[in-house]
């Protein structure tokens, strides 16, 4: 028998609370704010991103995109993460960060399934991916407010970091995802390594530049 965590009874709960729907207005574009973009500058030695409401890649660090690609400005984490083969082998735990990206995604749209976004994302990786149809099927719900990831990086090998999410105030929707290791782990230092050549203007690998 299927039983639902925390989070899936919440969103069960919202489905199910009978509401009227609001006459649709055109969103704005999602912006992070100007001290929001200085607070990421000024941690050079911790990944941080700030992603939006369908997990889209407002800003970033250097770091963050020295460690990971899929995580740069104008990137979609969950496109990036079906689509992209390089992050099949940046994540090396990659079917369960797949499986709670798509379970997070569902979250975050709530009872809005019709937002136009969420169906030209969910309608383009339905059509591209069947991993990612086989998942949005399943109807998991999860929020990531805290975790770990393990990493294969080109550069650096192998990373083990935990992560935070924090709620951007003032701006529903976004969070703020920050990266750190362990100290005295052979983690940090290879985030120091990394970090010591991220100022370098090109450190993608060219398998890891995105198609479009």
């Amino acid at each position: 028998m299927y039983t639902l965590n925390d989070d899936g009874l919440a969103h069960l709960r919202e489905l199910a609370r009978p509401a009227a729907r609001p006459r649709r207005r055109s969103r704005q574009p999602e912006r992070v704010s100007p001290g929001l973009l200085r607070l990421l500058d000024l941690w050079p030695d911790t990944p941080a991103v700030v992603v939006g409401r369908h997990l889209d890649v407002l800003a970033n660090n250097r770091l963050a995109a020295a460690l990971n690609h899929c995580s740069v400005k104008g990137q979609n984490m969950v496109r990036v993460a079906f689509l992209e083969p390089y992050a099949r082998r940046l994540y090396a735990d990659w079917p369960r960060v797949a499986a709670e990206t798509v379970a997070s995604l569902r979250a975050r749209a709530g009872t809005d399934l019709d937002d136009p976004r969420l169906t030209e994302l969910v309608g383009e990786l339905s059509l591209k991916s069947d991993e990612f149809r086989r998942l949005w099927a399943r109807h998991d719900v999860g929020v990531k407010t805290a975790g770990t990831k393990r990493f294969a990086h080109p550069m650096v090998g192998e990373l083990t970091l935990s992560y935070e999410t924090f709620s951007v105030n003032g701006a529903p929707g976004q969070e703020l995802l920050v990266y750190h290791a362990a100290s005295g782990t052979p983690s940090a230092q290879a985030m120091a390594l990394l970090g010591s050549v991220a100022t370098e203007p090109d450190l993608t690998p060219v398998d890891a530049r995105p198609t479009r």
